[in-house]
């Protein structure tokens, strides 16, 4: 003779009891402005933390000094290409401060023309984004211990 089953609900059994979900971690990240809203002001916390002057900003950024000047004098919005480059920059900063401990030791690294296996780098590689990936890719084998 079979034995009946009892329709147990569920939840209610000692297994179930026991079973759960791990809670979930949720941690802060820090916002990144949108392109849109990246105005002068927070390029000036990007540029506070580099080395670089203001005509270099320029160069990199592909504006003229004088409309950097103007910016800082309006607090103007960017151009969303210029935007964008500040940043890649900004990270590019932060990946060198990492590598090197400090971002004045980045700076002299990236004026000193590096070597890398597909060539050298300069301060001009930071003028595209092709060369910005460059160094970055060069910064993480540094970090990896992979120097050439």
């Amino acid at each position: 003779m079979k034995k009946k089953e009892k329709n147990i609900p569920y939840g209610s059994t000692p297994l179930a009891s026991k079973v759960k979900d791990p809670a979930a971690v949720y941690r802060s990240i820090k916002v990144l402005p949108l392109v849109k809203d990246f105005n002068y002001a927070e390029f000036k916390k990007i540029a506070d933390k580099a080395h670089f002057t203001q005509s270099e900003w320029a160069a990199l950024l592909h504006v003229s000094e004088r409309t950097l000047q103007r910016y800082a004098k309006n607090n103007a919005v960017f151009a969303p290409i210029n935007a964008e480059r500040a940043l890649q920059i900004a990270h590019l900063i932060t990946e060198g401060k990492r590598t090197f401990g400090k971002s004045e030791m980045f700076y002299q690294w990236i004026k000193s023309n590096p070597y890398m296996l597909e060539g050298t780098l300069s301060f001009d590689s930071l003028t595209t984004a092709y060369g910005i990936q460059m160094i970055l890719t060069q910064l993480t084998r540094i970090q990896h211990g992979i120097l050439a």
